[in-house]
């Protein structure tokens, strides 16, 4: 269960990239760097 979620939040993490490019907010800047620190450590860790 817990790489599943990690493999969402990757996911989620790179749509709101595309996000970034269309519109620039700090709040997107900022989801993204959670998302992808939850799901590395989600999905990469033990």
């Amino acid at each position: 269960m817990r790489k599943l979620i990690g493999f969402v939040a990757l996911c989620i993490a790179v749509g709101m990239l595309f996000m970034l490019f269309m519109s620039n907010r700090f709040i997107g800047l900022v989801l993204i760097m959670l998302l992808l620190l939850i799901g590395y450590n989600f999905f990469y860790c033990d």
